[in-house]
């Protein structure tokens, strides 16, 4: 299994997927999706998830899958390793959030 690591771009998205389900849907439901997007990570590190890769108009080389409302946006770093680089709603305007996280 390959390993994977979340940037702290993707860090503080997640900070704010947990604080919102939180808010909103209460702990054990916050908890249960941020252990699902986690499973998720694992997934695309072993290759056990089907991914595509990001649009050519983000001008990025990367990849990006679905955990049920988010858009994880992850490339393969160095190592080999999984970077995960931002976790988006669907709704978000992903070519805007997308360029802060990655840098663009």
């Amino acid at each position: 299994m390959t390993s994977w690591r979340v940037s702290d771009g993707a860090g503080s998205r997640i900070d704010e997927i947990y604080r919102y389900s939180l808010d909103t849907w209460g702990e054990d439901q916050a908890k249960a999706y941020i252990e699902g997007l986690f499973a998720r990570f694992a997934a695309i590190a072993a290759r056990r998830f089907p991914w595509r890769a990001i649009p050519a108009e983000f001008g990025v080389d990367g990849y990006v899958c679905r955990y049920e409302k988010h858009l994880i946006y992850w490339k393969v770093l160095e190592d080999g390793a999984v970077g995960i680089v931002t976790v988006l709603h669907e709704r978000m305007h992903q070519i805007e959030r997308f360029s802060d996280d990655f840098g663009g």
